[in-house]
């Protein structure tokens, strides 16, 4: 029987865990997307969010006038793109770069001016805390709508796993 409630406790928590620690997906700029056009403050707009390893950003814009370039600290302030560390670009507008390590990621635009008009983003990737969060302002967005379906796919799994466990146990 104490094995019995030690091993749903370990399911449980389980699957809590994997809940919380999901990879998410963000569009940068919210709705406007990647663009020169003024209308994102993309320092503002990745202020009010916490990033993590394993994270994905999701650059929306049109290929024609508008591209993806990670650079170093120095060529973000300066908008150098002579020798970026990554280039994305493809020719459906949706350049996804995987938060792969914690530290500064520095993204800009290598189209002529578009940096200095503010098309450049620097995002602070933190170690996840084990305490709960309150959840971004500007909602990731949702698998359904992104290439990938993941998380998705990790809650599913989770859910399927906690459900088993307390109709297993219930009988």
């Amino acid at each position: 029987m104490v094995f019995k409630k030690t091993l749903v406790i370990f399911f449980l928590t389980t699957a809590l865990c994997g809940v919380s620690m999901a990879a998410r997906l963000y569009q940068v700029g919210g709705s406007a997307g990647w663009t020169s056009m003024g209308d994102v403050d993309y320092h503002d707009w990745a202020a009010n969010k916490k990033f993590h390893v394993g994270d994905t950003l999701v650059f929306h814009h049109n290929y024609r006038f508008h591209d993806v370039k990670q650079v170093t600290r120095q060529d973000f302030k300066s908008c150098n793109v002579a020798s970026p560390i990554a280039s994305y670009y493809n020719h459906h507008g949706y350049d996804s770069p995987t938060l792969n390590r914690l530290g500064h990621f520095y993204f800009i635009s290598a189209f002529p001016d578009h940096c200095q008009a503010g098309q450049k983003i620097d995002i602070l990737v933190t170690p996840e805390t084990s305490s709960p969060t309150s959840p971004p302002l500007s909602s990731p967005i949702s698998a359904a709508s992104a290439t990938s379906s993941a998380p998705s796919l990790h809650l599913s799994w989770t859910l399927s796993v906690l459900a088993f466990c307390l109709l297993g146990f219930a009988c």
